[in-house]
């Protein structure tokens, strides 16, 4: 939930309500980093989970130059100039640094695989470890990394797709994932991707995951930092369906089908995110949600705006009979 809706509040009133919450280290500089993460320690003294993206190869520049080329008219629309589409590894070197200092009690990883010195490092600090996967063959590197945990995500879950490599969307369910990570792998489990409800959590427990991750349920509590225009396309149902896309940052990921959306866009991530940053931005404040990324999993119509806790006790609740 990096980029806004990740808050210190909304992680600490997951955890008041006996989930666990985590920090989205993704897009924030070192220092904002070590700042969120001791923002959230004064509001809770829960253990405390910390994501990271995990970097990405530099892409195609003449085919982020051509993107960019259509997208020309979209920024003159907004009066607003595209963004540099300048590689970055997130500041990674350093964010690992500041996690390890900090040594929270779960740090997780997406886009990619830790190496396994970076686990080692983790691990010495007091920290356990989780990899987000998508297949088997993800799995089998992360366990071989000393994972702790595998965040096994299926295609119904929002936002971007954790999968290593991004040459082609994620298509597989949850359930379906959960069964091929669990016969190749012994490492725990946390489902990700459309757990909505208390039946959708029982269901992902029957499958073999001790935990479900959640993540579009939350954005529309008032703890998350959601942006206006996203809540009221949620809250108002402004969009039937739920698309994959590389629109807007270069690396697909699921939300709300908007016309942006249907932007056909190289795999150029984190460039393409630089790119169309100052345009989903200048959308945003002009309250036109045709045009920001509005990510969201496949149960996104369950959303509901009510406090992060109920939220979480009315998921967590028993199964019914």
């Amino acid at each position: 939930m990096a980029g806004g809706p990740s808050t210190p509040a909304l992680a600490a009133a997951v955890a008041s309500a006996g989930g666990f919450g985590f920090v989205a280290g993704g897009y924030l500089g070192p220092d904002a980093l070590r700042s969120a993460i001791a923002d959230t320690r004064a509001l809770t003294a829960a253990p405390l989970g910390v994501n990271l993206f995990v970097p990405s190869a530099p892409s195609d520049p003449a085919a982020v130059r051509a993107y960019a080329r259509r997208l020309q008219p979209e920024a003159d629309r907004f009066g607003v100039a595209l963004g540099e589409p300048d590689w970055d590894d997130d500041g990674y070197p350093a964010k690992l640094a500041v996690v390890v200092a900090a040594a929270p009690y779960l740090v997780s990883f997406t886009f990619g695989c830790p190496s396994a010195a970076d686990v080692a490092d983790l691990h010495r600090a007091g920290s356990q470890v989780a990899v987000t996967v998508t297949t088997a063959d993800e799995a089998r590197l992360a366990e071989t990394a000393a994972a702790d945990l595998l965040i096994v995500q299926g295609t119904e879950a929002g936002g971007h797709q954790g999968q290593f490599a991004d040459d082609a969307p994620n298509r597989t369910a949850l359930l379906d994932a959960l069964a091929a990570v669990r016969a190749v792998s012994s490492v725990p489990m946390i489902a990700a991707g459309g757990v909505m409800t208390s039946a959708d959590l029982h269901r992902v427990l029957a499958a073999g995951a001790i935990a479900a991750q959640l993540g579009t349920a939350l954005l529309c509590t008032p703890e998350a930092g959601t942006s206006a225009v996203h809540r009221r396309a949620l809250l108002e149902r402004r969009y039937p369906d739920t698309v994959l896309t590389r629109a807007y940052s270069g690396r697909h990921g699921r939300g709300l089908r908007n016309r942006f959306a249907g932007f056909d866009a190289p795999a150029a991530y984190p460039e393409v995110h630089r790119l169309t940053r100052p345009l989903r931005a200048a959308a945003a404040a002009a309250g036109d949600d045709s045009v920001p990324n509005l990510w969201a999993g496949t149960g996104w119509a369950s959303v509901r705006e009510a406090p992060a806790a109920e939220i979480v006790r009315s998921i967590a609740a028993p199964a019914l009979p």
